[in-house]
């Protein structure tokens, strides 16, 4: 059965081995592992990983392919094939009945670029509310252009509210980049192969939620100086400061940058991630500023 790429579900099928092994050592498998797979497409990464891993799970949402997958790797006792869309589907309940495919501990997959950031979501939770259970390792195929948000550095053109994001909740490196050729057909973007460490974050925020509104309203407007971005919030958060300013909250939260060794005219690419939440921390405990 020929099974051709349908662009409703972004499918590009890779077709370099040298990419396929860079993905499979970067996911540093051992035969206790139990791997999810999301989109397999016609299957040439996951019977690569077979013979690695305890066992696979591989969730594809085209019905039709689903057909073309069972015909050329089989049912072995190994692997699990699931039909659905990986952003709705309760992975949870489909596996409470298979009790050889729970407790999954990895992530492998080249994955539909269209929808990089929900599942990143999916797979890792927010700043606010991070995975209960997180994946050991996560290893992804993504757009190039957002493994580069990924893992960017803070002042780096890349570096973004998806960076302080995802950095929160993950370490972030860059394996290797994947030219658009190695795909049929080929999308109009080159790739990247990137391996999330999920884990804690030292310091902790004090309130998460606040620290990932702050972020959302820190980077709104790039151009802008933090300061400009975050006056929508200081009124708020700031104790008042007897100024002869007419802007009292803005002499506040500026003052408040230099306390924490921040630049006041930064824009919010310039800040580490150590210092957005310490800023968070002050802004939530109304401290760093005296009358």
């Amino acid at each position: 059965m020929v099974h051709r790429p349908r662009k409703q579900f972004g499918q590009h099928w890779l077709r370099s081995e040298k990419a396929l092994d860079n993905i499979i050592a970067a996911a540093e498998l051992s035969e206790g592992d139990r791997v999810l797979e999301i989109g397999p497409g016609q299957g040439v990464l996951t019977r690569k990983l077979l013979p690695k891993v305890q066992s696979a799970v591989a969730v594809e949402i085209d019905r039709d392919l689903c057909k073309v997958l069972a015909q050329k790797i089989g049912y072995f006792d190994k692997f699990l094939l699931l039909q659905g869309d990986i952003l709705t589907l309760d992975l949870p309940a489909h596996l409470a009945s298979f009790p050889n495919f729970q407790n999954l501990n990895k992530v492998v997959a080249n994955i539909p670029y269209n929808i990089t950031g929900p599942i990143l979501e999916k797979l890792l939770g927010r700043i606010a509310t991070p995975a209960s259970a997180p994946y050991d390792l996560i290893v992804l195929l993504v757009q190039k252009e957002v493994a580069e948000r990924l893992y960017a550095k803070p002042g780096s053109r890349a570096f973004g509210a998806l960076s302080v994001r995802v950095q929160y909740l993950a370490e972030c490196e860059l394996i290797c980049s994947v030219p658009a050729r190695d795909f049929y057909p080929p999308p109009k973007v080159d790739s990247a192969v990137v391996r999330l460490r999920p884990r804690q974050f030292e310091p902790q925020a004090n309130d998460a939620k606040k620290l990932e509104s702050l972020v959302r309203l820190g980077f709104a407007e790039k151009r802008k100086m933090l300061r400009n971005n975050l006056k929508a919030i200081s009124d708020r958060f700031l104790p008042a400061i007897p100024s002869a300013s007419l802007n009292e909250n803005e002499y506040g939260l500026t003052d408040l940058l230099e306390k924490l060794n921040i630049n006041p005219q930064a824009r919010a690419e310039e800040l580490s991630l150590a210092q957005w939440v310490a800023l968070s921390n002050c802004l939530q405990d109304g401290e760093g500023i005296k009358s």
